[in-house]
């Protein structure tokens, strides 16, 4: 821009070495400024070439695996949300066989009578007895079958989100504080 105001003042006082006494008058030393360039392009594509384009590209990795391991998290809370789902259909159905067993027993009861009213009152409560051991059981199952799962699920995705092998240790520690959280 400061060539075209001096190529101007240049031009209307139509004398050709008044350039020339400008760039003498500020020193402009033509081979120096041009070596200036010349360094500083080189410099500046280094810079691109070395530095800029590694770290734009540890930057846009990151980004992936953050959005991977968000997405993972993602699929793991839906993964818990159909297995604690499936968890109380399966108690319900306990509980709903149960209360079958509960009213088909009383219904027996009835239709036994009085003598044996105390013999069928026995076998309702003991089946009674069954099945809410049975119930109980199968929820001691599921819990500990769901704890399991949630441990291997939180040792997966802490693995894939730190990039990070595991130990045995480290393993087993995360699944008991997994645990311990389920349990409080």
């Amino acid at each position: 821009m400061q060539k075209l105001i001096i190529l101007a003042q240049a031009g209307e006082t139509a004398d050709k070495g008044a350039f020339e006494k400008i760039v003498e008058t500020f020193g402009v030393n033509w081979p120096l400024f041009t070596s200036q360039c010349i360094a500083f392009l080189v410099v500046a594509f280094l810079l691109k070439k070395m530095a800029y384009k590694p770290v734009l590209e540890m930057l846009e990795t990151r980004r992936k695996t953050i959005a991977e391991g968000m997405e993972n998290a993602e699929q793991i809370k839906a993964e818990l949300a159909e297995t604690q789902t499936e968890r109380n259909k399966v108690l319900a159905e306990a509980n709903q066989k149960a209360e079958q067993l509960i009213a088909d027993a009383k219904e027996a009861a009835k239709q036994v009578g009085e003598a044996e009213g105390q013999k069928a009152v026995k076998q309702a409560e003991e089946i009674i007895r069954k099945a809410r051991e049975a119930t109980d059981a199968d929820r001691d199952r599921m819990m500990s079958e769901l704890k399991s799962e949630i441990g291997r699920l939180v040792v997966e995705t802490t693995a894939k989100v730190s990039g990070k092998v595991l130990t045995a240790d480290d393993q087993q520690r995360l699944i008991d504080e997994t645990n311990r959280e389920l349990a409080a």
